[in-house]
């Protein structure tokens, strides 16, 4: 081999290592920027903290923790902080000030896992949040989340306010609004799932976001309603694990939810 020879191989050699060593540290970017993207990387003191919410209903619906058969007067127009914390107390011993919301991920709104695939129970220590209700109609209808305001009786009196999720705390923490998900399961329906500023579709779940005005549809119908028919409702509240938003920055959070239903009568968009 000749002086040159030994030169030009040398050259190509270290070439190659030059190209291998900027294609690994490539990799390693991608990889530190995209462990951050969803999910929380520290697990010390995650979860959403501080959880408020108020359930209200249109006036033809009605609405109770308990099944109380036909009888309508049973049945009001509110679901309550305290109705909630009571129904809590009896299952878990806990009120929704113990609730932590952590990341977990779902493909249909029913089992929930964790990052690592462990499956997640509900209203765990640190998991996602849980309950049911039954609701009950003067008439037959289809049940929507409404942008419909209520008042302190829980009946709605405006076309504005009405269904919202929000948060007092700061930017960043704030995006938290973003990566929570609402789903509702009537007995006998399918799983719909609410998803609060919703913008390119995230994950394989299929959500939805509350139309901004009086236009209801299928995608948007969370049950179905047979007149003086209770029919029981789980609603589940969590974080999505899967959500761009869904990164360290929102750890600490607080979140408020506040939930309004409307009846719509069948083949029409407008509310009972």
């Amino acid at each position: 081999m000749t002086v040159n020879n030994f030169l030009n191989d040398s050259r190509e050699k270290l070439r190659r290592r030059k190209r291998l060593i900027l294609f690994i540290s490539i990799l390693t970017i991608l990889s530190m920027t995209t462990s951050t993207f969803a999910w929380f990387t520290v697990n010390t003191f995650a979860g959403v903290q501080v959880f408020e919410l108020n359930i209200s209903t249109g006036d033809d619906l009605r609405v109770s923790m308990q099944n109380h058969g036909s009888d309508i007067d049973q049945y009001g127009h509110v679901i309550t902080n305290e109705m909630l914390n009571s129904y809590l107390q009896s299952g878990y011993n806990k009120t929704l000030q113990d609730v932590i919301l952590d990341p977990v991920t779902t493909s249909d709104g029913r089992t929930f896992t964790y990052q690592d695939g462990t499956v997640v129970q509900a209203n765990g220590d640190e998991s996602y949040f849980e309950f049911e209700c039954y609701f009950i109609a003067t008439r037959d209808m289809h049940v929507h989340l409404s942008n419909a305001d209520a008042d302190d009786n829980g009946r709605q009196t405006a076309e504005t306010g009405g269904t919202v999720v929000s948060t007092d705390s700061p930017a960043p923490q704030s995006d938290v609004i973003r990566a929570c998900r609402i789903g509702f399961e009537g007995e006998g329906n399918a799983v719909k799932t609410y998803e609060p500023n919703k913008g390119v579709q995230s994950t394989s779940l299929a959500t939805f976001d509350p139309p901004g005005g009086p236009t209801y549809n299928d995608d948007n119908n969370l049950f179905t309603l047979e007149k003086l028919t209770p029919k029981k409702v789980t609603v589940r509240v969590w974080l999505e694990g899967e959500d761009p938003e869904c990164d360290n920055d929102i750890q600490r959070a607080d979140l408020k939810i506040k939930l309004s239903f409307v009846g719509i009568r069948n083949g029409s968009n407008t509310p009972r």
